[in-house]
Order: C-alpha cells, then structure tokens, then sequence
C-alpha cells in the first residue's frame, strides 16, 4: 500500500467545530424575597420541647419518690423481722423446761423420785403409786438449773412479782487482783 492510495483515506479538512451553547448566564434584578418561618411551627416546636422537658422530669421525680418508698418499705421490712426474731426468742424462752418447772413449782407441784403413770388403755397406775412428798427432788428456785437469759427477767405465771433469776453461778469478787507488771518482754520459764 502505497501513500497515494492512503491519501483519500485521511482527512485534511479542518475539523467541523461544534457550536458552542449558549449560556443561560443573566444578571439578577432583584433578589429573591425570602419566605418568612410560620410562627405556627415555631410555636408547635417549643410546644414540643416544653411537653418533652416536662415529660422527663415527672418521670424523673416518679422515679426517686418511688424510690423513697422502696427504701422505707424495705427499713420496715428489716423492723418487722427484728421484731418476729425477738418474738421467736420470747416464745422460746416462755417454752423452756426451766420456765416450765418453775411455774410448776410456783403451782405447788414436785417432781418425783419414782414416777407413777396411769395407762389409759385399762386406766391401770404403773410405778411405785405412792404420792410423792411434799419436797420436790428437783428444785428449780434454788439455782441449782442452767441459767437462761432469755427467761432470768420474766415474771411467774402465779407470782407476777417473782423471777427465776439471773445466772446461778457465783458472782464476780469486788476485788479483783491484778496482773503483775511486765518486763522486757513476757517472762520466759528458765530450762536448765
């Protein structure tokens, strides 16, 4: 291929040029008037703001005075099993064979050596059916029974004047001796 033979081929035209647009470019008269805020929006906004705000803090004063009351409901709670807890001891002590045995004495009653019984099936007496004395072999006012704290202050069925008592064991002496001074040291036994 030759260049004559190319030369129909290229173009040696000057390009068509494409017309050029035209701009909607103008120069502004006036400006444009600005839409002046609906005061209805406005108002319905704050409106909304002050619900919500108002909304919170009722809820928020709700909250802490509920709560108040929790935390006094759950004193009270605490209260009311202090009181059952006391009670229970009370009913405890009131139960208590030393209690018993001395409410019985109050009464009149002793406690026998030898115990009789009376079987119900055949209403016959079993043991020794002697009547016991008049002294009990167990005495209960004299101390000689464990003490118990709970009871050492409550008044007798029969005698509301008189108590069980405190502790039975011997009281503390008035003078008590005391304890020599120590030196260098805690006092060391000597070995050899």
């Amino acid at each position: 291929m030759s260049i004559a033979e190319v030369d129909p081929l290229l173009p040696f035209d000057e390009p068509a040029r494409r017309p050029e647009r035209q701009r909607d470019l103008r120069p502004v008269a006036a400006p444009r008037r600005r839409r002046r805020p609906r005061l209805a929006y406005a108002l319905v906004a704050v409106a909304g703001a002050a619900l919500i705000a108002s909304a919170q803090l009722g809820l928020s004063i709700l909250t802490a005075q509920s709560s108040y009351e929790l935390a006094a409901l759950e004193h009270e709670q605490q209260q009311l099993t202090l009181d059952r807890q006391e009670l229970s001891d009370e009913v405890a002590g009131l139960a208590s064979p030393q209690y018993l045995a001395a409410n019985a004495s109050a009464l009149g009653m002793v406690i026998d050596s030898s115990p009789s019984y009376l079987r119900l099936s055949d209403a016959k007496i079993t043991g020794s059916g002697e009547p016991a004395s008049a002294q009990s072999t167990v005495n209960v006012g004299a101390g000689n029974a464990a003490s118990n704290a709970l009871i050492a202050d409550t008044p007798l069925i029969t005698d509301r004047e008189a108590t069980i008592g405190g502790s039975s064991g011997e009281s503390v002496p008035d003078d008590v001796p005391v304890a020599p001074p120590i030196e260098d040291g805690l006092p060391i036994p000597s070995t050899h």
